[in-house]
């Protein structure tokens, strides 16, 4: 198969006067575009780099058109707009070229946290309460208030649709109105976006890497709230990888900073297989794939957790992530992969079969 790697690399992309310092911290390096480059020819496939912007000097769609690609392998996060992750998507569609990865609507929805939150809570998934803010004097809704006006639990705060945890610091837990005020106006400035601020959920950090596809029985059964409790078989789960918080110096405050995956990146301290009973890595995998459902992932995805310790480990599902990273020593789902016993090859290659398959077409390298 000829297959085009789309991808929108920081040193491709614009600058302009008062940009925020981690503007781009989200997009990909060179590096990663050569391993995953190098993955594709392994499993026998012609493979090729395309920068995703459709302006000169880039011209995408002019280039796909020459190139003319049987599939694309598309993990680019694009650069302006609430939908940004979705935009590439819909010019390949445009264009009748297949692609990897979930679609328009999955991509829109999940880089907006709070509306896939809002999907969450309607099917009944763990999410914290939230208020979404777009001036830091709007009144807090009063199920977040105690008796004194005051919060009842500390609050997350954190743009609404950014991702490699951009605008998450210790200064991102707040816990009270005066200081949710201040953060989310500094947020305001900073993003000029939307604030996403949730209740904290004080515990561990766990994320759950997910490749396949439901099948519309197997969807159906998620849905089935009086059906067994069975995992998918469609669906291979890596194992959970629980981020190493207490590795880290006590400025990160326990929180996965933006620092952390970032400048740390090199140096990722996390914990796989997590330390987890069964039964909790079930309910995990439950959760996971029923957000996978919810959400209309394809093709791979990574779901983010908080365990409350204050209420025994509970679940709490942060976002899910169906752009994940894809660097071989330090993203999060490969290092998932390789504990479970995968190679980057063949977590690279499944990806392209799986999204071959949807398409009807066949590799026959």
């Amino acid at each position: 198969m000829k297959i085009a790697v789309l991808v929108n690399l920081k040193d491709n992309a614009p600058e302009w006067e008062g940009m925020s310092q981690d503007q781009w911290d989200d997009l990909d390096s060179p590096k990663t575009i050569n391993y995953i480059i190098e993955a594709l020819e392994s499993g026998g496939h012609e493979a090729a780099f395309f920068e995703a912007q459709i302006v000169p000097p880039f011209c995408l769609i002019d280039r796909l058109n020459e190139y003319r690609p049987d599939l694309c392998f598309n993990i680019a996060e694009g650069h302006y707009g609430d939908g940004r992750e979705a935009q590439i998507p819909a010019i390949l569609e445009m264009l009748r070229i297949p692609y990897t990865g979930s679609k328009v609507m999955t991509l829109a929805l999940a880089l907006d946290k709070p509306m896939t939150k809002r999907v969450l809570a309607y099917h009944g998934l763990p999410t914290p309460e939230f208020q979404v803010f777009s001036r830091a004097d709007e009144p807090i809704d009063e199920d977040l208030l105690d008796a004194q006006e005051e919060l009842k639990f500390p609050m997350f705060v954190k743009p609404s649709r950014e991702g490699t945890g951009m605008g998450v610091s210790a200064e991102s837990v707040v816990r009270t109105v005066a200081e949710l005020r201040e953060q989310v106006g500094r947020q305001l400035q900073r993003y000029n976006q939307p604030i996403l601020c949730e209740r904290f959920i004080d515990g561990r950090e766990i994320t759950v890497g997910i490749v396949g596809n439901l099948k519309p029985t197997a969807a159906r059964r998620l849905n089935d709230r009086t059906a067994p409790h069975m995992l998918p078989e469609e669906l291979i789960f890596f194992p959970p990888l629980e981020v190493d918080l207490g590795a880290y110096d006590e400025s990160e405050a326990m929180i996965y900073t933006n620092r952390i995956k970032v400048e740390l990146a090199e140096d990722f301290r996390w914990l796989c297989p997590a330390p987890l009973d069964e039964a909790l890595v079930q309910q995990l995998y439950l959760i996971a794939a029923a957000v996978f459902r919810v959400t209309g992932c394809d093709d791979v995805a990574r779901v983010d957790f908080r365990l409350s310790a204050e209420e025994g480990n509970l679940p709490y599902v942060l976002e899910i992530n169906p752009l994940p990273g894809l660097n071989p020593h330090y993203s999060d789902l490969c290092v998932e992969a390789k504990v479970a016993g995968w190679s980057y090859e063949q977590l690279i290659n499944t990806i392209v079969d799986l999204a071959l398959e949807r398409a009807g077409l066949h590799h026959a390298g």
